[in-house]
């Protein structure tokens, strides 16, 4: 029977070793255990794998959302539901921009915290940015095991060309083997009401052998979300409301409110549109102009 002499097995220990090493050092490093209890609000950040807390979130008190009343209830009627274990759905906001899409979800994060019983668990707000959506399933998972309920909110989501990024999106809602977490819900801005041009429905539509097959996977997207609340361009009324909403709220000491109506609408004027953003942009200059910080 053939020996291996003693210092053979030492040299082929530290081969091992180091070999074991080497692959320790390329090796992917392991997420961390996020901290929940760090904040309400999180950014997901893929490479490294982990999740930001957010001391203060940048959000508009609710009752300064002017002119989207219906969207408004019905999207503060799902999220309670779902932060008291009841079932809900997840919702797109689509429509006009600077009506206060993203907005709203923020302020409706903040009013189910707010309201919620003493001693029970804050919903967490998790936003996730259009470039990472392909790496959903990961955030998932570590959401999942959880004591938390979390509001999954990605902004100005859409799609182009032959992006195909779509499809983690589409199995994280709807469809995967695993499925969207019971504590999870998913919220997502847009301007397209479908998440992606009207030209490239329609092209592959004109060029597919049958027209209704080569739309139908990229169209199901949107069908994932059970709500889909609609954001309009608002009305001069609702627009003037708006400004004045934020001169009551911050207390501008504005003395002739006919004149600052007129400044309003011409600034809206030069921009092109009447919406929310548009007043919140006319306050900061009328805040500046008269020496009131905000």
């Amino acid at each position: 029977m053939t020996t291996i002499a003693s210092t053979d097995v030492a040299a082929l220990s530290n081969l091992l070793a180091r070999i074991a090493d080497s692959l320790e050092r390329i090796a992917p490093a392991r997420p961390a255990t996020p901290d929940f209890d760090a904040a309400d609000a999180f950014v997901w950040h893929p490479a490294p794998a982990g999740l930001s807390p957010v001391p203060r979130v940048n959000r508009v008190e609710m009752v300064l959302l002017k002119g989207i009343d219906r969207v408004r209830d019905t999207l503060v009627d799902n999220t309670a539901r779902f932060a008291a274990g009841l079932p809900a759905n997840n919702a797109l906001l689509w429509g006009a921009r600077g009506m206060g899409k993203s907005s709203l979800v923020k302020a409706v994060h903040a009013r189910i915290n707010a309201d919620r019983d003493a001693g029970a668990p804050a919903l967490k707000l998790v936003e996730i940015h259009r470039e990472d959506i392909e790496t959903l399933p990961h955030l998932m998972s570590l959401v999942r095991p959880a004591p938390y309920r979390f509001v999954v909110f990605c902004d100005d989501l859409s799609f182009d060309g032959g992006d195909t990024s779509y499809k983690s999106l589409k199995a994280v809602l709807e469809g995967g083997i695993e499925g969207r977490p019971d504590n999870v819900i998913f919220y997502a801005t847009s301007n397209r009401r479908h998440l992606l041009p009207r030209d490239m429905m329609e092209n592959e539509r004109s060029t597919a052998i049958n027209p209704g097959e080569a739309v139908e996977e990229k169209v199901s997207l949107s069908d994932r979300f059970g709500l889909w609340l609609g954001f309009h361009k608002c009305s001069q009324d609702e627009y003037l409301a708006m400004v004045d909403g934020y001169i009551e709220h911050f207390a501008l000491p504005v003395a002739d409110r006919d004149a600052v109506h007129h400044d309003a609408l011409e600034w809206s004027t030069t921009r092109g549109s009447r919406s929310g953003r548009t007043a919140w942009q006319f306050i900061q200059e009328l805040a500046g102009r008269l020496g009131r910080p905000l």
